[in-house]
């Protein structure tokens, strides 16, 4: 399967932007879809992650309560919904699968960047 983040941009701190991530190819065959993201010279984080089947969330603490994870079986897409964004929340974002509840992710798609000035 391949992965295709989209959604990324400019906004300003405070705005809101909506991330999605769709499979191609065939349909996602994961046990959990995870968004990450990564900020320039430091390592890839998970920001969120949402279980395929039943839609249990896990949210970084760098983002609860601002971001809302969800996805949409019949398009095959998962999105990342956040708000309140803050400066640091700038970095690239990726969304990759976990195949059988290992949190071992793989199919990463590219990722959208993400930038938010303050």
């Amino acid at each position: 399967v391949q992965l295709q983040a989209s959604g990324g941009g400019l906004v300003q701190a405070g705005g809101s932007l909506r991330l999605s991530c769709t499979a191609s190819g065939r349909a996602f065959s994961a046990y959990s879809v995870g968004w990450f993201r990564q900020a320039p010279g430091k390592e890839r984080k998970l920001v969120a992650n949402i279980s395929w089947i039943g839609g249990r969330t896990f949210y970084a603490d760098s983002v609860e309560g601002r971001a809302s994870i969800s996805r949409d079986t019949a398009k095959n897409t998962v999105y990342l919904e956040m708000n309140h964004l803050k400066p640091e929340d700038t970095a690239d974002y990726y969304c990759a699968v976990d195949r059988d509840g290992t949190a071992h992710f793989d199919s990463w798609g590219q990722g959208t960047q993400v930038t938010v000035s303050s």
